[in-house]
């Protein structure tokens, strides 16, 4: 059995976020490259972004703290903390509006 503080791990990845040139941190918490499944913690300062890029497989993301916005196409869709956001099979991107921590789950294809 394994154990893990998701509240620690997004304070853990925010403060790493709010110190690096990027604004942004994450860390695999489940999974990786040996597993189909893979979870991970990003944090993203606010105004930060992932930029759009291609979804690997099946995923979700998970709004842990702060607010974020899920763009695909002309199409956006906004989480707080507690939303599940299922994310769509074509190019996306993803803006945190405040200060924000998401759980990414990723379930890769083939």
């Amino acid at each position: 059995m394994f154990k893990l503080s998701l509240v620690a791990a997004a304070r853990e990845q925010g403060r790493k976020a709010a110190t690096a040139s990027s604004g942004r941190a994450a860390e695999t918490v489940y999974g990786g490259h040996e597993h189909s499944l893979r979870q991970t913690v990003i944090a993203l300062a606010a105004g930060r972004s992932l930029a759009e890029h291609e979804n690997p497989g099946e995923a979700t993301v998970h709004v842990l703290s702060g607010r974020v916005r899920l763009t695909a196409g002309p199409t956006s869709w906004e989480g707080s903390p507690g939303d599940l956001l299922v994310v769509p099979q074509e190019r996306h991107s993803l803006e945190a509006m405040d200060d924000a921590a998401v759980l990414l789950t990723v379930v890769k294809h083939g």
